[in-house]
Parts: structure tokens; C-alpha cells; sequence
């Protein structure tokens, strides 16, 4: 940016003496930041961890209005800067960090935060007397747009922040925060905009994220890029790590049990550490077993989204403090977050992503010039392959890649509906408008036409239905072509299911005193957070699980409560929950492709890979990069065919349903499959391996690209799946509403609903705008038919069949796979490695 950062001659005076006073200099992106500010463009900061790089971001609100103040004391104040964050706790945790330098210079000038967490007296102030400086949500921002004083409130902005862009950008909470900026342009024309990354694969894409889509690139954002920290320590925890090769390493499994005793000493030799899972079943059950090492009683808490809010404040607030060891905590934690004294990051499993892990390993040490240090800590034999090839990544800088996506209809419709809560809209207006986000930059008009009509009447097949008019028309004077809120139910109604993440029904956990089979109202007692309905739903009274870091004892349901009791019983169930796994990243799945080709590549794995590895290529064949191999086997009164495409758990479900029917046609009398990330296993009654024999399957026609067409559109037409996807489609745009005055719906309530409007759609209106939604969500998200598409496509004509006579070491973790019981989660792998031990002995036997 041509600026020195030695010399320090851009900050003003009392910003200068500041830094001097703490012993630091500006550095050069800080001041790039400030001089691209006072020219008025906006700008994507690239920068580690550790950089400054929330203060580059702030650094320039802070100098403005300073200067404000000085000029003119008595000046009418008004929100200036906006934050918005991913996460709750980042907006808390850069709040705690801006007000140091503001409390040091004496500045006047004041902070808040506007969350889902904050009290509704607070968020009411907030929009009489707004702050100078906002941090909040995506969330927030469009509740605050939806209120009619919202050209007011956010008249006088001049700047919006936001954090860790890259994690919102390619998501429905991205699409829902490029509409609010696209509304705050027309409400504040001059408003600069600055992203804030540590880690991004495409620049250029983000930055087109972060600007208006005029068609004019003097419009883009600068890129300003600082450079790089540190390279980080990071190591693999194996038996050969622990000094006990006697520790085996788990054919099959995802709780890392076996590890558990390393880990906690790991924190032991450590002041902090932040032990990150990937699930918060996971969560719950390794919080509980490093409980039950703590013999030094160390302070160890648990922190994820199902807690209540204050007790992820207090352990927030402890963090902050320096008093605790550990937190064992989910994804709440992994972008941003900034605590000093962390001086080791624990990823339990692996990390399913580049950009993940290297986010999660920034939460340590926030200093610039020294390493973080990490510990991946793999479940099982494939994950020491993904666990090598994410942190070879994470050494190299390298980077997941954005997934190209056009923006959700189903958020459009929402946004639409939020406008009109606010003040009335002309249909042409917001279109072009909202064709000004990057994410609707192609949207048509005929599109734009029918979502608005969704919102107005529900559709051609809901619109004789007085519940599905949302909009009518304003009608103030003759020619108003403007649409309104059709009343101030409707308003409520959208401000109380704001959003685009959908949770599964949930119901609030309350700890009692009394213990008995049937609950008794007014037991009082305290919230511990929200467990999944449908987790309560299996639970009979007496039946005990582990939540929000206690044992607990199911007593009975109170309306929309659980009540609970603690226990002392020694294997209780773990909840788990919906949505909650992470996809394998594209990338970390090549390079885990490209270490199974590579045998030079091996050196870095324990013994105990390797020769299951070596025993794999004398029993079978190894996977290559580009091919794709099937082996098929007999075992009982089953035959079997196993597959290693490498391409995550929700691609191989899609293949496995598609390969099911295909071999059903061919007479191969599929019986089931069961997917892993890395594998997937179909077993039979008849030999898939033979198809190719009887001329009715050759394995490159089974395998061929058209079982994308009609065998998918089949198997849609069969599947409950679009169903579950239609009803979170129907929440997000407004539809079916969760949450209404008075009144909570059931997970069953709004199921039966949703249900019935879905099959009135399917028959009279197949192309409703919702529909359409739907296919691309399932086709997106829990299908991830793009990723089957290219997988078949890289594998076409390079099938390699390997007929054996029994399992092969490498099909062993998903056979295990077969059969486990998932309400018990993590407490079940003990007594699947004992049932496992035949199937280990069957696959490695030489002879």
C-alpha cells in the first residue's frame, strides 16, 4: 500500500503514544487499512493469526471518531461502525479486546454488543440510543433492518466490519448477510466495508463477495495482505509419541478413547490448552473422560451451543482470566477467539478440513513471531492418514477452496419479507437491489417475481389460504406499486424465526431436586441448555446421559422441559445431534488419495499404518490418486463389495443409495450399505463382483455418470430426504413458523405441517419456487451431488476390480461401521473393539 509502518506518521499523536507505551509499532497492513479509510474505499485484510488484524479493522473507526470528538464535543451521536461476527463469543471476545485501547486513551467512545444472548430491555435501548461501535450477528443485522426506523438507526454508519469472512461467505448465513449489506448500501451510500480473513484459498472471490455488484472494478474492495507468521508446530499423537507402542491404534471409531490418558497430560504440561472436537456429542463424552483422569483436580470446562448462555459466558469470562487448564470445546471457539495464554491447541479426530484446523490452531499463542503449537489427535488408522496430510497442509499454508453457489431462494424469500416489515417496497427497486449481492448477481427477473409472489399469497397452490399472505398492497395513493407487511402479526411473526440455521426441535434441560417417575411442575431448579426432541423421545424415566458436562437422570418431560436429576451411573447414553458432523473437505481428501499412492510418503506414519498398508498391497491393491478401487468379497452368508472413492460421508451415501438400486436391477439383491469418509460398503445375496459375468453389469456401467439422471430422480421421488429438506426450507422463508406469541410448536407440530404442504406442492404447483429450494439443498448439501459428479467423472474408464476371498485390511473400518447403535454414541466403542477383534484376524492373516 506504499505506506512504512517504521515511522508511524499516519496515526494520529495519541494513537502513536499509545503503541509506543505498549512497546509495539504499527504495522505496515494496520496502516494501509487507515490510509485506504481516509480515502474512503473499502478493503479484504489478509492476515494470521496474531497480526493485529482486529485492530487494523477498528483502527481507523477509532482515529475517525476520536477525531470527531475533539472537534466537536457536544457532536449528536449515532452508530458509526458495525461489526458483524460468526459467532456469539467472537463478538464478545473482540468487544473485551477493542475496550482496552479505548479505556487507555481515555477515548469517548462506547461499545456493545447486540447477540441472540442479549437481554431484550438492552436490544430495545440499543435502537433508541444506539452505540458508536455495534458487534453483532448476521442474525441481528437483519432483525435490526426489519424495524421501520431502520434508515434512522443506520443513517449515520460509516463503516461495517466482518470477522472471519471466509466462514460466513459460502454458506445461507452468507447469502441472508450479502442481502442486509446490500440493504445497508441504499441506507448508508457512503459506507466503507472491510473484511477480515486468516485464511483464504481465492482473494479475488471474497472480495467480490464484499462490494455491491455494480460491473465496475474500481468499485472492488483493495486486497491488502499481511505476511505471515510463524510456521506452526504441529504434531500427530501416536503410541510411538505416548513411548508405549503397547497403545494400539483403533481399526474403526470416532471418540479417540485409546488417547485420552496423552491428552491429558498434554494438558498437564501445559499452562492452557483448547481441546476442539468436531461434534458436541463428542464433546460431552471427552469432557467426561478427562474428568475421570483429573486426579490433579485440574479446572477443565466444557463450552458448545446446546449450553445455556451463561454458562458459556462463565467459562468465556475464566478464559479470559487465565484460570482454567482446558476447555473442551466445539467449532463455538475455533474462529478468532483471542486468549493469550492458550499455548496448546488438542483437535481430537480429524480436523475435515485445511482452513479448519489452521483457524483452530491460531487460538494459540497469539503472539506473531512464535509458533503455535497443535496436537492432532487421530480416532482411527484413516484419520493418522487425514491427520498427516491436514497438518502437511497446514505447514504448507495451504487452503480449502470456496464452493461456487448461487444464492438460496428460500433466504431471498426471508430478506423479501423483511424489507416489507420495514417499510414498504417496489418490487423493481429491491430487485435490482438485491441483484447487487454477490451471491444474487444472477438471479433473474422472473425468478425475483416469483419468490415476491411466494411471499404475497404462498403460490398458485396455497393462495386461497388467508394464512400464506404475508404481503399486501400499499395502495397510499393511486399508481403505488409497493408491497407492505399485510399486519403487525405477520411482522412478529418474521422478527421470532429470523434466521437461516435450522436446528433440530429442541426442548430446554432442567435440573431438579426430586426424583420420581412422573415430573412435578414448579420443581424450580436451574437450565443447563437444549437437547434434540427427538434424543428425549427414546428416553423412558430413569434412563440416564451425559449433558452439559454432568451424568444426568431423566425424570419425566413438563411441557416443553426435561427435567433431569444428577446420577452416578457409570455408562450413560450421549446425545447426539442433527447436522452435526463435518463433511471431509475436497481438498484434504486428495492429498489423503495422493498418500496412499505415494509410498515415499509413508515415513511419517507409526508402524502400525504402515503395515496395515503393507499387508493392504500384498492381500489386495492400494487406491491410486485418479482411480477408483472395488473389491468384492464373501463373508458368511453375505457377499460384499467395498469401494474408496475418498470423497467424504455425504457423497458416499448418495452413491451407496444409487449403487443399491442398481444392483437390485441387476439381481444382485442388495441388503444394505453403510458409508464412511473414506469407503463405502454395499453388502448382497447374490456376488456384485459376477454381475460383470451374467452381462447384466460391467463394473464401468454400474459405476457410470448416468445414475445421476433417472436413478437419482427415482430414488428423490421414494426418499423421505426431501421432505426434511422442504421443512427447513419452509422455516427459512417464513412459511411454517417455529416460534409465534404465546406458543411453541413441536418437532411433530411442524413435521405434520410441513408434510402436508409439501405433498400439496408436489402434486399442483411441482415447480413452486420452495420446491426448487429444495432440490438445490438436497442436491448441495446433504447429497453433495456435484462432489458424486466429479468423482465418476475422475474415475471414468480407471475401475479397478479386485475380486478376493475375504476382508481386506483396508475394507475392515467399515464393516465395523455395520450395526453400531448411534443414540449410545462414543460408549459403544469399547464393545465394538472387542467384537472387532475376528475381523482384525480374518483381514491381516498371511495365509
Amino acid at each position: 500500500m506504499g505506506r512504512d509502518a517504521s515511522g508511524g506518521e499516519a496515526l494520529p499523536p495519541l494513537f502513536l503514544r499509545w503503541f509506543e507505551s505498549r512497546g509495539w509499532q504499527p504495522r505496515a497492513h494496520q496502516l494501509a487499512l487507515l490510509g485506504l479509510a481516509r480515502a474512503g474505499k473499502s478493503a479484504l485484510l489478509i492476515a494470521p493469526t496474531g497480526a493485529g488484524k482486529t485492530l487494523a479493522g477498528f483502527l481507523p473507526s477509532l482515529a475517525d471518531l476520536a477525531a470527531q470528538s475533539t472537534a466537536d464535543p457536544q457532536r449528536k451521536r449515532g452508530l458509526h461502525t458495525l461489526y458483524i461476527s460468526p459467532l456469539k463469543a467472537l463478538a464478545v471476545d473482540v468487544k473485551r479486546n477493542l475496550e482496552a485501547p479505548v479505556a487507555e486513551m481515555d477515548l469517548p467512545i462506547s461499545i456493545e454488543t447486540r447477540t441472540g444472548d442479549t437481554p431484550q430491555n438492552r436490544r430495545q435501548r440499543q435502537r433508541r440510543d444506539p452505540p458508536d461501535i455495534l458487534m453483532t450477528t448476521p442474525e441481528q443485522l437483519a432483525l435490526l433492518l426489519s424495524y421501520k426506523e431502520a434508515g434512522e438507526f443506520f443513517g449515520s454508519l460509516s463503516c461495517v466490519v466482518l470477522d472471519e469472512l471466509h466462514a460466513l461467505a459460502n454458506s445461507k448465513r452468507g447469502d441472508l448477510l450479502a442481502l442486509g449489506l446490500a440493504r445497508l448500501a441504499k441506507l448508508a451510500p457512503k459506507l466503507r466495508r472491510v473484511g477480515l480473513s486468516a485464511t483464504v484459498a481465492e482473494p479475488d472471490a471474497l472480495r467480490h463477495y464484499l462490494m455491491p455488484q455494480t460491473g465496475d472494478e474500481e468499485s472492488l474492495s483493495e486486497i491488502v495482505v499481511a505476511p505471515p507468521g510463524a510456521r506452526p508446530e504441529i504434531s500427530v499423537l501416536t503410541p510411538a509419541d505416548e513411548g508405549r507402542e503397547e497403545v494400539r491404534i483403533p481399526w474403526s471409531g470416532h471418540s479417540a478413547r485409546h488417547a485420552l490418558p496423552a491428552v491429558y497430560e498434554a494438558i498437564r504440561a501445559n499452562r492452557t490448552a483448547l481441546v476442539f472436537v468436531n461434534t458436541r456429542s463428542q464433546a460431552e463424552f471427552v469432557f467426561q473422560e478427562l474428568w475421570r483422569l483429573n486426579e490433579d483436580a485440574l479446572p477443565i470446562a466444557l463450552h458448545h451451543g446446546s449450553l445455556v448462555a451463561e454458562a458459556r459466558r462463565k467459562v468465556e469470562a475464566a478464559m479470559s482470566a487465565g484460570t482454567l487448564r482446558a476447555v473442551v470445546c466445539t467449532s463455538t471457539l475455533d474462529l478468532g477467539i483471542d486468549w493469550g495464554e492458550v499455548d496448546l491447541v488438542v483437535n481430537m479426530g480429524a480436523p475435515k478440513g485445511a482452513s479448519r484446523l489452521a483457524q483452530r490452531i491460531g487460538r494459540a499463542n497469539h503472539r506473531l513471531d512464535e509458533p503455535s503449537r497443535a496436537m492432532l489427535v487421530p480416532a482411527n488408522r484413516f484419520e493418522v492418514l487425514e491427520c498427516e496430510a491436514a497438518r502437511a497442509a497446514a505447514l504448507e499454508g495451504a487452503q480449502d477452496g470456496m464452493i461456487a453457489r448461487e444464492g438460496a431462494l428460500d433466504v431471498l424469500a426471508q430478506h423479501v419479507l423483511g424489507c416489507a416489515c420495514s417499510e414498504p417496497f417496489d418490487p423493481d427497486a429491491l430487485y435490482r437491489e438485491v441483484r447487487s449481492a454477490a451471491p444474487y448477481r444472477a438471479l433473474s427477473r422472473e425468478d425475483f417475481g416469483k419468490v415476491v409472489d411466494f411471499v404475497s399469497t404462498g403460490g398458485y397452490a396455497l393462495k386461497n389460504y388467508d394464512r400464506f399472505a404475508r404481503l399486501r398492497p400499499n395502495a397510499k395513493a393511486e399508481g403505488d406499486m409497493r408491497l407492505r407487511a399485510a399486519s403487525p402479526a405477520v411482522i412478529q411473526q418474521y422478527r421470532m424465526n429470523i434466521g437461516t440455521i435450522v436446528e433440530a426441535p429442541m426442548l430446554k434441560v432442567r435440573m431438579v431436586k426430586s426424583r420420581g417417575r412422573r415430573p412435578i411442575g414448579g420443581m424450580g431448579g436451574r437450565y443447563l441448555g437444549e437437547i434434540e426432541e427427538y434424543f428425549i423421545d427414546q428416553l423412558s424415566p430413569g434412563d440416564t446421559f451425559l449433558f452439559a458436562g454432568h451424568v444426568l437422570r431423566f425424570e419425566g418431560l413438563a411441557e416443553t422441559e426435561a427435567l433431569v436429576t444428577k446420577s452416578n451411573a457409570a455408562e450413560p447414553m450421549i446425545p447426539s445431534y442433527y447436522g452435526g458432523k463435518f463433511p471431509l473437505s475436497t481438498y484434504l481428501a486428495s492429498r489423503v488419495r495422493r498418500m496412499f499412492a505415494h509410498r515415499e510418503e509413508w515415513a511419517a506414519l507409526p508402524a502400525p499404518v504402515r503395515e496395515w498398508l503393507e499387508i493392504q498391497a500384498w492381500r489386495s491393491v492400494l487406491p491410486g490418486e485418479s482411480n477408483l478401487l472395488v473389491e468384492c468379497f464373501p463373508r458368511g452368508d453375505r457377499f460384499y463389495l467395498v469401494c474408496y472413492p475418498f470423497e467424504g460421508r455425504l457423497a458416499h451415501q448418495t452413491l451407496g443409495m444409487l449403487l443399491t438400486r442398481r444392483l437390485d436391477r441387476a439381481g444382485a439383491r442388495p441388503l444394505g450399505f453403510v458409508a464412511s469418509e473414506y469407503s463405502l460398503a454395499l453388502w448382497c445375496l447374490r456376488d456384485p463382483g459376477l454381475m460383470h459375468e451374467r452381462h447384466e453389469f460391467t463394473m464401468a456401467e454400474l459405476f457410470a455418470e448416468d445414475m445421476l439422471g433417472d436413478d437419482l430422480d427415482a430414488w428423490l421421488a421414494e426418499s423421505s430426504l426431501l421432505k426434511r429438506t422442504f421443512r427447513d426450507c419452509a422455516i427459512i422463508s417464513g412459511l411454517i413458523e417455529r416460534r409465534f406469541p404465546g406458543q411453541e410448536k413441536s418437532g411433530r407440530q411442524v413435521t405434520f405441517s410441513s408434510d402436508l404442504i409439501y405433498n400439496v406442492l408436489r402434486e399442483h404447483e411441482p415447480d413452486h419456487i420452495l420446491l426448487r429450494a429444495t432440490y438445490n439443498d438436497a442436491a448441495t448439501g446433504l447429497l453433495d451431488v456435484g462432489r458424486v459428479a466429479e468423482m465418476l467423472k475422475r474415475v471414468k474408464g480407471r475401475i479397478l476390480l479386485k475380486r478376493l476371498d475375504r476382508v481386506s485390511p483396508l475394507a475392515v473400518p467399515v464393516l465395523l461401521d455395520i450395526g453400531k447403535v448411534s443414540v449410545r454414541g462414543e460408549a459403544d466403542e469399547a464393545l465394538l473393539s472387542e467384537a472387532a477383534d475376528d475381523l482384525i484376524a480374518e483381514a491381516t492373516r498371511l495365509v
